[in-house]
């Protein structure tokens, strides 16, 4: 069987002078190409899976552009791209046309949408039901190969059935946004939202429009304040947060006693701009990667005030199935980040390298195969 993907290729070129270079230090020159691949022998713990929806990510993004000072790629999280290119793509849905002999969980002609981390279940941090922290992860689409495919197979472990949560195919289109719900959602969890909180989210992207909605209408948050520069991505934020501000209306009268500050953006400037607004016990969340320098300056304020800041990554531990009976119950709207949706690899390629139509006319881009 063959199969139509989107490949991105790179140079490995470690920066020079760099101990232990990121991805963002290691590969250039990327380059996107769509390509007829042949499927092979499915093995027996993974399942073959006819895409209906993939989600563009910011990562998917930046993986794909370079930084025209460095000719280096800006995608900062981990990734391998072998000399054969790698396949992109880490969010979706889809229905299962073949299965390996140990897949048990799920059934030829289901429909799934599907985790992005694949665990190793057996590291410590795995032992520990810390499976976000995999010592040996492989994140799906940049370090494996991905879902932005006709055909596709992936690990039957990472997948999901939602075919009951499915009555129309606007719920198809929803449930391709699990994924960075779930991410959202563990960002709000490793936050502490709860009742009462004053919650500032830097970035109306899917995630941080996800971090929104879910501090306000499941962890119970009081207020919910969304900072974002781009004019259309704060008229999508408006409904579904309190108050929407440009940058420089929030830095010019920023509130005080904020609880909780969650930066979905990738700049780190908010972050020390903002801190000591911070309120007593006050957490921050850093959930955006950029590869830059987090500066700050208010030390004593935070030491004084036991003010936490936490990195999140993930959406495993539960998240996915909290997500799921959410949606099923009507408690959340997955379909309130979906601005776009696309068709083919054609269409895709060239949204990934226009990207500053992703980023200022939309939210979240779906691309339907």
């Amino acid at each position: 069987m063959e199969s139509e993907v989107t490949v991105v290729y790179a140079d490995r070129e470690p920066m020079p002078g760099v101990v232990l270079p990121g991805t963002h230090q290691l590969y250039r020159n990327p380059r996107l190409a769509i390509e007829k691949r042949t499927l092979n022998l499915l093995h027996s713990d993974d399942i073959r899976v006819q895409m209906c929806y993939a989600g563009i990510c910011g990562t998917d993004l930046h993986i794909a552009e370079k930084n025209p000072e460095t000719g280096y790629v800006r995608c900062s999280a981990p990734a391998h791209i072998p000399k054969e290119g790698r396949i992109l793509g880490h969010e979706g849905i889809g229905k299962i046309i073949a299965k390996g002999a140990d897949v048990l969980h799920v059934d030829i002609g289901d429909y799934v949408c599907f985790e992005s981390i694949i665990v190793c279940h057996h590291c410590d941090r795995c032992r520990s039901g810390r499976f976000n922290q995999c010592r040996h992860a492989r994140l799906l689409g940049l370090e494996k190969d991905g879902l932005f495919g006709t055909v596709v197979d992936v690990p039957g472990r990472v997948a999901h059935k939602v075919t009951t949560a499915i009555r129309h195919e606007d719920d198809v289109k929803a449930l391709a946004c699990v994924e960075p719900a779930g991410v959202a959602y563990v960002a709000c969890q490793n936050a502490h939202v709860s009742a009462g909180d004053t919650v500032v989210v830097f970035g109306a992207g899917p995630i941080g429009l996800f971090c929104a909605l879910l501090s306000l209408t499941v962890f119970g948050a009081s207020r919910v304040s969304i900072v974002e520069p781009v004019p259309f991505r704060r008229q999508v934020a408006a409904k579904y947060s309190d108050h929407v501000y440009s940058l420089q209306e929030f830095f010019s009268s920023p509130p005080s006693d904020i609880d909780v500050v969650i930066e979905a953006s990738g700049n780190l400037e908010n972050v020390s701009s903002i801190f000591r607004n911070l309120n007593a016990n006050g957490r921050v969340v850093l959930l955006a990667r950029s590869g830059s320098q987090l500066m700050l300056n208010a030390i004593d304020h935070m030491i004084t005030n036991q003010i936490t800041i936490v990195g999140s990554r993930g959406h495993l531990g539960g998240a996915f199935n909290d997500i799921l009976n959410l949606y099923r119950n009507g408690r959340i709207q997955l379909d309130a980040v979906i601005t776009e949706v696309i068709h083919g690899n054609a269409e895709l390629v060239s949204t990934l390298r226009e990207n500053e139509k992703v980023l200022h006319d939309n939210c979240k881009v779906l691309v339907g195969f």
